[in-house]
């Protein structure tokens, strides 16, 4: 046996009846020999990590843009936050780590500069031409966009992992592809990086809004959840710094809120008797999930950040720049298409299509989208 065959033979071993395991793949949309030393879903998270989307994500949005400062997170700093979390997750729940990981680290490389502002942009932009979502924009780049072989377009990645990016789901994100809708859910594995996602971007915003002073830790006692695990932190480590007690509160919630999850994915696995992933997908409801107690906790803690950070005033003027800085882009290239890069034109001569503009605009970080709008702008600055 090779290496992929032992490690898929351990797998089949040792992981729960439900997890989605390497060797029973549904494979790929184009046929390839297999690696001798990686699974399938290793070998596509790694594909995935040398994409020029994936190292774009550095220079993404988040919630603050890259020249606010250099220690808020990213999009990509955000990615790998989500992937650890979510293989935390799997592990304790026996499924596919290996899985898991690549949906993580491919879920957010469909979003556009200035994140979800861009995103509302862009899809007001092609409204009467299919619209914009991250999601789908996603699983395009995955499966068109990046050349990098020359058999098949695209990273030609496993069903497992382009079902676990377009079905992509929580509040910000809720989408669905005709490829996958034979069932509503995706794997466990899959729903695992969607609520990882949820506790990510929950815990690091608090600690990137208190930060910027956009939130204070005064304001978030008013949050029952907040309050619980500061005012625990603050009595076990009384002489710490006020930062460190800040600093443990966000790592001290995100271990509340794993645990939870794994507690209540247990029980409703354990409820709906599930035995297979296919069970896990044509089940009537979600599996990983927060508790309704934590899910209560967690609005909560959600309508603060809402009123006191996402529509702050520096985060919404930011957006409304956002939002001119990718429409004047967007219509001076739909005026004057010859601004286009050559290979860029050539393909919206070729093809006609808005979404050709829309896809060059959605590869772009904020640094760049920001530069290229001086440079169609700005009469002094050169071209």
């Amino acid at each position: 046996m090779n290496i992929r065959e032992k490690t898929e033979a351990w797998e089949l071993e040792h992981l729960a009846p439900y997890a989605s395991f390497a060797a029973r793949t549904r494979g790929r949309r184009f046929d390839e020999d297999e690696d001798d030393i990686r699974t399938p879903f290793q070998r596509d998270r790694d594909r995935i990590i040398h994409t020029g989307a994936f190292r774009r994500l550095e220079y993404k949005t988040q919630v603050f843009v890259y020249h606010e400062g250099d220690y808020f997170r990213t999009r990509l700093t955000h990615t790998i936050e989500v992937a650890q979390i979510a293989r935390s997750i799997a592990r304790a729940l026996g499924v596919n780590e290996d899985l898991t990981e690549a949906v993580a680290l491919a879920h957010d490389m469909g979003h556009p500069p200035f994140g979800h502002s861009g995103e509302k942009t862009l899809n007001e932009l092609l409204a009467q031409d299919g619209g914009f979502n991250h999601n789908i924009h996603s699983l395009r780049i995955v499966d068109e966009l990046e050349v990098k072989y020359p058999t098949f377009p695209g990273l030609n990645l496993t069903y497992e992992v382009r079902e676990g990016i377009a079905k992509h789901t929580t509040d910000y994100d809720d989408t669905g592809v005709s490829e996958f809708s034979e069932h509503p859910f995706p794997s466990l594995e899959g729903q695992i990086v969607d609520i990882a996602d949820e506790i990510a971007y929950n815990s690091h915003d608090i600690d990137d809004g208190i930060t910027s002073g956009m939130l204070s830790i005064d304001d978030l006692m008013s949050v029952p959840l907040w309050e619980e695990i500061y005012q625990g932190t603050t009595r076990s480590h009384p002489d710490a710094p006020q930062k460190v007690h800040r600093l443990m509160t966000v790592s001290r919630l995100i271990g509340r809120q794993v645990r939870d999850v794994i507690q209540e994915t247990r029980r409703r696995m354990t409820d709906d008797t599930i035995e297979s992933v296919d069970a896990i997908r044509t089940n009537p409801r979600r599996l990983a999930v927060f508790s309704p107690d934590m899910h209560r906790m967690n609005q909560e803690l959600k309508k603060h950040l809402m009123k006191h950070l996402y529509r702050q005033h520096r985060v919404v003027r930011m957006s409304g720049k956002a939002e001119r800085i990718i429409k004047d882009i967007f219509n001076t290239y739909l005026d004057i298409p010859e601004q286009l890069p050559p290979h860029v034109y050539e393909e919206f001569v070729k093809t006609g299509s808005k979404r050709v503009i829309s896809d060059y605009i959605a590869g772009m970080t904020d640094k760049f989208a920001i530069d290229e709008h001086l440079k169609l702008f700005d009469p002094y600055e050169r071209v």
